[in-house]
């Protein structure tokens, strides 16, 4: 597939704001599946600095300073990827899940796609008793890891409601399990958490997913703005596989991938300081199209 893709966000000021400094993490990642044909980023006001660089994760991150005086920021990506992801492995033919978690644990590599950096709480993934206990269910023992993955994701598809207005950024994923709302973010972290729990490496991954529909099928949850999902490392010959527990899907050529981290603090698509009073309103809109 080959996506033109167009993502502006717009904050809104009720006062001026004399002085800004971000982080943005749009740029889409060029890795295993996904070629970036071209991208580009807009920003209004113009930037007094800009710089441009990739993390150690390898996701590509671009930093501002606006010393202009303004009322609004605006940040337009636009690019023009191709995706052409492998079909991923009979999840009933691949290593069982305590093996896994073994040769993780093993694991004596620490390059930026080691399942090393993906086994332990992270900052927005804490270890939550219940959550471990709820993923527990689905993994009996010497199961196959992605068999049992699968319906882990296909139970929080399930058990859990997509409402944007449940949650923020900021909500525990202990506070989203109890509620059992929430959004993809909400949704990824209590997945990671619950893999973690076992011992398995979980990575987090933002992205987006297309949003045409094929004729007769409901429109995807997740598909007005950034999406997010989890990477599952299945063992040195599987690797990783993508998996949204929102969707309950299996990643393929319908997710487009922009970084992947730890979880949300490693790969939100824009953070840093704003210096001014008064209160800010957000405005995202994305457009995923197919174009052959």
């Amino acid at each position: 597939m080959i996506y033109e893709l167009r993502h502006v966000t717009t904050y809104g000021y009720s006062r001026q704001v004399p002085f800004s400094r971000c982080i943005l993490r749009l740029l889409p990642h060029d890795g295993p599946g996904q070629i970036v044909r071209k991208a580009e980023l807009s920003i209004s006001p113009r930037p007094a600095e800009r710089g441009d660089g990739i993390c150690f994760f390898g996701n590509r991150m671009t930093t501002v300073t606006i010393a202009k005086p303004h009322r609004e920021l605006k940040v337009e990506m636009r690019a023009r990827i191709e995706v052409n992801r492998q079909a991923p492995p009979h999840a009933g033919l691949t290593r069982h899940w305590e093996e896994v978690a073994q040769l993780a644990l093993a694991s004596n590599s620490l390059a930026p796609a080691s399942p090393a950096h993906h086994l332990y709480p992270s900052r927005l993934v804490p270890p939550v008793a219940a959550v471990i206990a709820y993923a527990a269910e689905s993994f009996g023992a010497k199961r196959p890891v992605l068999e049992a993955a699968s319906e882990l994701m296909a139970r929080i598809r399930r058990d859990f409601a997509y409402d944007p207005e449940a949650t923020e950024v900021t909500t525990p994923i202990a506070e989203a399990f109890a509620q059992r709302h929430g959004v993809c973010q909400d949704f990824a972290h209590i997945m990671i958490g619950g893999l973690r729990g076992l011992g398995l490496p979980a990575a987090y991954v933002s992205g987006y997913i297309r949003t045409i529909p094929p004729p007769g099928e409901k429109r995807l949850e997740g598909s007005d703005a950034s999406h997010a999902w989890v990477l599952l490392w299945c063992g040195p010959e599987t690797g990783w596989i993508g998996l949204d527990p929102t969707n309950d899907l299996i990643v393929a050529d319908d997710h487009i991938v922009t970084a992947f981290g730890r979880d949300y603090a490693d790969v939100s698509p824009l953070d840093g300081v704003v210096i001014g009073p008064g209160s800010q309103k957000i405005g995202v809109a994305v457009d995923v199209i197919p174009v052959g």
